[in-house]
């Protein structure tokens, strides 16, 4: 049975997935390069989505992280029939299992909880938390490639006119740098979050 602290942070990581699907990563420009055009935001090219399952699993540990994950891919494929309401980037239902990037989402349950789980095997400290964190993203990137392998091979996705490689660049070698750079804020923010809740 789940205990309350779990229960929370896996509505607190659900609402996080959600919300942060829909927000882009953004870092600042070098510090050797403020001078000439000061202090820039520059797209990472990414959204947060895959650094909420990751801090939720760093912060809420796995079973929070899991459960979160579960309860999105519930609201995406089951609710958007009945609210209408864009829980995946490109809509929902149960259609989107033929989506190339359906694959990276499924991901997201095994993800969350091997990052809660290494997350939590020692007392915080930032090596560990973005090791896990890495783990983590591994395993989305890692099932997402198998998963659009798969889908190709078999003429499962749907409307898609690019090819399977066109789609591997851009479900996974294109987010890679992005998501390496949220990998690194998910370590600092989970870390300060852990002293601040004092586990």
């Amino acid at each position: 049975m789940l205990a309350p602290f779990e229960l929370l942070w896996a509505l607190i990581g659900l609402v996080l997935t959600i919300v942060a699907t829909w927000m882009e990563a953004f870092t600042i420009n070098p510090p050797w390069a403020w001078g000439s055009s000061g202090v820039e935001l520059m797209s990472l090219g990414v959204s947060f989505q895959v650094g909420a399952v990751l801090l939720t699993g760093c912060v809420g540990g796995r079973n929070a992280a899991a459960l979160s994950q579960i309860a999105y891919l519930v609201l995406g494929l089951a609710l958007f029939r009945v609210f209408e309401f864009p829980v995946f980037t490109q809509g929902g239902g149960l259609s989107y299992v033929r989506e190339p990037g359906f694959g990276y989402l499924v991901a997201f349950v095994p993800a969350g909880w091997i990052c809660g789980y290494l997350a939590f095997q020692e007392p915080p400290k930032l090596e560990n938390l973005a090791y896990s964190a890495l783990c983590g993203l591994g395993i989305i990137h890692g099932l997402g490639i198998i998963y659009l392998t798969f889908a190709s091979l078999l003429g499962w996705l749907q409307t898609v006119s690019a090819s399977y490689w066109e789609l591997l660049l851009a479900y996974s070698l294109v987010p890679l740098p992005g998501h390496l750079v949220v990998v690194c804020a998910v370590a600092v923010l989970s870390l300060t979050l852990r002293h601040l809740l004092f586990y």
